[in-house]
């Protein structure tokens, strides 16, 4: 059994709350011109497919499986880093409201790599 489940150290909810914090503090704050749309597109497309492979992987059936659904998570939580990155460098929102998205982000990206490097092993 987990011993984080239901806890802040949860890796589901940890994902989720990362998600739904981070569309509602950044993807919704970004400026609504026309250039910033491809931006906002694909943040918001990185953010969602973190957590629906989350979730597939969750319910996978085989360990290939899980790990094909983590290896997406991980690739796309990359690319969420890259996108804020993205965002805090051009000064479409704050730095300060920006960087603790990306500090959470980069934790996650290793909480990630650590649980595909065990399940591998």
């Amino acid at each position: 059994m987990n011993k984080y489940r239901n806890t802040d150290k949860y890796i589901h909810k940890r994902i989720y709350n990362f998600i739904i914090n981070c569309f509602r503090n950044i993807v919704k704050k970004i400026p609504k011109k026309t250039e910033n749309l491809p931006i906002v597109e694909q943040i918001s497309s990185s953010l969602t497919s973190i957590g629906v492979n989350d979730q597939e992987a969750d319910n996978s059936i085989t360990r290939k499986d899980f790990i094909a659904k983590y290896l997406i998570v991980r690739k796309e939580t990359k690319e969420t880093d890259y996108w804020l990155k993205f965002i805090k460098d051009t000064k479409l929102i704050n730095k300060n409201t920006v960087e603790p998205y990306i500090i959470e982000c980069k934790k996650i990206l290793m909480i990630i790599s650590k649980i595909i490097e065990n399940v591998k092993n």
